[in-house]
């Protein structure tokens, strides 16, 4: 039975058979036939829904290869402070919140970074203390490395001077010894994250079904989660409600692997709304911060090489035992020596598998970033057969930070036509809430490496560093379903994959790069349902 036809579109399909067609047509959640009109509208039944697209432009589904849903769902109710351009900006929009609630209530918002201040200057607790006094305030920063507290969070987390820096991390200190106010890094930002009352998970559920809407009228389909097991939680929640509508791969961040280990679980498991994807480990930290691990030091500050958030041999025993467990590894790393490190780890790895029988196809680990990378390393990850998962837009966003931290270095960051060149697959997001998720946002920055406002010029940052559109569509549809093996699902729109679609108003294919951030969403179908239609 045919359930419904697309018609009259002009259909970019990424399958070299059946480039481009004019029809779909579906049965239940998949893709039965493409081809012209008349072809398509001969396999119509009584009861099958006909949409005209009058000549729109349709392409695969998008997906965000790397996103923290669940941070995206939270800062739905949290103080957006996400790239104020001073820190007065922050203080104002924190001491608003503070005049709304109770004293005692804690205060978490998200997004600042003072390297969009004119200073360059962490900022500290005394800066919070004097709008907030009576409430504990956490604010993440935009990198999700770092956080900025008052000290009334700092006296209920308990930590003074004498508190030790956690394994990984770093409690920033003034001249005297006390703390500041700025933790650095994940073990140091949970001392007190941890003391922030916890959403439930039928709250936090309902989040997400405030940011799936979101998301599906940016044409995303599907996406691969970083976040912590709540967010998991939360997701089965919005399935049992029969409320997901966005394709989840759900990986497991090392503090929870053995728990999976110890259930068995592999690659795969799960089904085509909600499976599991692999082992997720942090190498290092982040720019903003200067915490990302470095070869050489960061310009300016001789002693400062960044932090390893977990040690190179700590990698490879996690890798190695997820490999043999039947899981890939995906490694957060954005320094040159994390980048380096981990290839180390993962060039062992590929040996061990090799020695096991296991195919590189088996095994599709991942290096999250891939920010900066050392020029003898650049071609590994394609020898390697690692995937580049890579997130376009943080390059435009930082490109100003990477000059004045990694100088001469910045020639080889956020370099995705290096690691395409080389032979890796490419899979592309947002990182959002670091980043915004709208992927034509990821698109644009892609293409011409420049920001809205045409920052730094014309050619863009490091121009033969730019992508053509095909390459970028592949990286937001094909490139994440190789990366969860779904490249027989998604990815494509041809018959037996699922019919998941995105309309637009104008063709990719067809427009000057500025024009991109000018398209618009129209129309996206996951399953073939549309999800949301905004044309008649």
């Amino acid at each position: 039975m045919i359930d419904r036809l697309v018609i009259n579109g002009r259909i970019h399909t990424l399958n070299p058979a059946q480039p481009l067609v004019s029809a779909l047509a579906f049965s239940r959640d998949r893709i039965v036939a493409a081809g012209d009109d008349d072809t398509i509208r001969a396999l119509a039944g009584p009861r099958t829904a006909i949409d005209n697209l009058d000549g729109r432009p349709v392409f695969p589904g998008l997906t965000d290869a790397h996103i923290h849903w669940e941070g995206v769902a939270h800062s739905l109710r949290q103080i957006d402070v996400f790239e104020v351009p001073t820190k007065q900006d922050a203080l104002d929009r924190v001491a608003a919140r503070a005049r709304t609630v109770a004293p005692g209530d804690w205060l978490t918002g998200r997004g600042w970074t003072q390297d969009f201040w004119p200073d360059h200057v962490f900022p500290t607790a005394a800066d919070l203390d004097a709008v907030a006094p009576d409430n504990p305030v956490y604010l993440g920063a935009k990198s999700g490395h770092a956080a900025w507290v008052n000290s009334k969070a700092l006296r209920i987390a308990g930590i003074t001077a004498t508190t030790p820096n956690p394994p990984g991390a770093s409690i920033q200190r003034d001249a005297s010894g006390s703390p500041t106010g700025i933790l650095l890094e994940s073990p140091a930002m949970h001392l007190v994250w941890d003391c922030v009352p916890a959403f439930t998970p039928d709250q936090t559920a309902d989040m997400m079904a405030e940011a799936q809407a979101l998301a599906w009228q940016a044409g995303l389909t599907g996406l691969h989660d970083y976040d912590d097991p709540s967010c998991m939680i939360a997701l089965q929640v919005l399935r049992e409600r029969g409320e997901l509508g966005l394709r989840v791969v759900k990986n497991i961040n090392d503090p929870w692997i053995e728990h999976a280990h110890e259930l068995g679980i592999r690659q795969g498991f799960g089904d085509h709304w909600l499976r599991i994807g692999g082992l997720k480990i942090f190498a290092d930290g982040a720019l903003g911060p200067r915490t990302a691990l470095m070869i050489e030091p960061y310009a300016g500050e001789p002693d400062n090489t960044g932090i390893a958030v977990t040690d190179k041999e700590d990698i490879y025993d996690l890798v190695s035992r997820a490999s043999a467990a039947g899981l890939p590894s995906t490694i957060h790393a954005i320094g040159d020596r994390a980048v380096h490190d981990v290839l180390d780890v993962f060039e062992t790895v590929r040996q061990e598998e090799a020695e096991r029988g296991i195919s590189r196809a088996a095994r599709r680990h991942r290096i999250e970033h891939v920010q900066l990378i050392h020029p003898d390393d650049a071609h590994r990850l394609g020898k390697l057969g690692i995937i580049a998962s890579m997130q376009p837009i943080h390059a435009t966003s930082d490109w100003e930070m990477a000059e004045r931290n990694w100088g001469e270095r910045a020639r080889y960051s956020y370099n995705w036509q290096l690691q395409r060149e080389a032979g890796a697959v490419l899979a592309f997001g947002s990182d959002a809430p670091v980043e915004p998720f709208e992927p034509l946002k990821g698109f644009y920055a892609a293409i011409t490496r420049r920001r809205p406002d045409g920052s730094p010029g014309p050619e863009g940052w490091y121009p033969e560093g730019r992508l053509d559109m095909d390459t970028t569509l592949r990286g937001f549809t094909q490139g994440p379903a190789y990366a969860a093996g779904m490249e027989h699902d998604l990815g494509t729109l041809a018959p037996g994959f699922l019919a998941d679609l995105v309309v637009l108003d104008r063709d990719l294919y067809a427009i000057e790069p500025d024009a991109i951030l000018k398209t618009a969403v129209l129309g996206t179908m996951i399953g073939g349902a549309w999800v949301f239609r905004a044309f008649e």
